[in-house]
């Protein structure tokens, strides 16, 4: 799973013209499902979110989370951010879920939230979206978070520290 997290003043989501989501102050989530992502404990990846610390205390230090901060979420499904660009100049989406895989898992991240006792709202899952923000800071992170299993392959993959 790939999040660009954004912390925003406030933020909208538009499909065919009509809002269909928007947040005040807090965060926007741009969520991209990988194949694999149906096997991620999204209790913990919700937690995550929710507790990292990305807003101002009263000394302008970022030690406030969304929840200390009262905030809210607009959380988007974006397969796009699994574009691969590496070849040619057309992106290849191959590293992406499929709709019918990606969105119960998105809509699982979404209730995961819920449940921390963020308030979330969403776009429109598979539709043409217009999303409008207006980022806070500017503020912005990717996290990316692999099922146990592929984090190990991905060390294998890495050469090690001896250069071998």
């Amino acid at each position: 799973m790939r999040i660009v997290l954004q912390r925003v003043a406030r933020a909208s989501v538009c499909v065919d013209g009509e809002e269909v989501g928007a947040t005040a102050r807090g965060l926007v989530l741009l969520v991209g499902i990988a194949p694999a992502d149906g096997r991620l404990d999204l209790t913990s990846v919700a937690r995550k979110i929710v507790d990292l610390r990305v807003f101002e205390d009263e000394n302008g230090k970022m030690n406030r989370s969304i929840r200390d901060a009262g905030g809210e979420i607009l959380a988007v499904s974006q397969f796009t951010l699994y574009g691969d660009v590496r070849h040619g100049r057309r992106p290849s989406f191959t590293e992406a879920a499929r709709p019918e895989t990606a969105e119960p898992v998105f809509d699982a991240l979404v209730a995961s939230l819920r449940a921390e006792g963020v308030r979330v709202e969403t776009g429109r899952f598979g539709a043409k979206m217009a999303v409008e923000l207006v980022n806070d800071g500017p503020v912005t992170l990717v996290l990316e978070v692999v099922p146990p299993e592929e984090a190990g392959k991905a060390r294998e993959l890495a050469p090690s520290e001896d250069g071998e």
